[in-house]
């Protein structure tokens, strides 16, 4: 089963993972600021990902990573 690691302390909130995912389990997490203010990014649904990874070549700080 393939997993979604996210360095929310990285995270600058760009959204663009979101735009990415064919699956729609990445939204920005309103309820979490990290340490440069920014809301991170979080995963809805772990079980859903299909590892396409389209998320984690579309983050231009490189913070997403899939595991399969």
């Amino acid at each position: 089963m393939p997993r979604v690691t996210i360095n929310s302390e990285r995270c600058k909130s760009c959204e663009l993972c979101v735009a990415a995912c064919p699956k729609k389990i990445i939204f920005l997490d309103n309820t979490q600021l990290n340490a440069f203010g920014y809301h991170p990014v979080s995963v809805v649904d772990q079980d859903a990902c299909i590892a396409c990874a389209f998320c984690a070549i579309m983050c231009p700080d490189s913070v997403i990573q899939i595991e399969k």
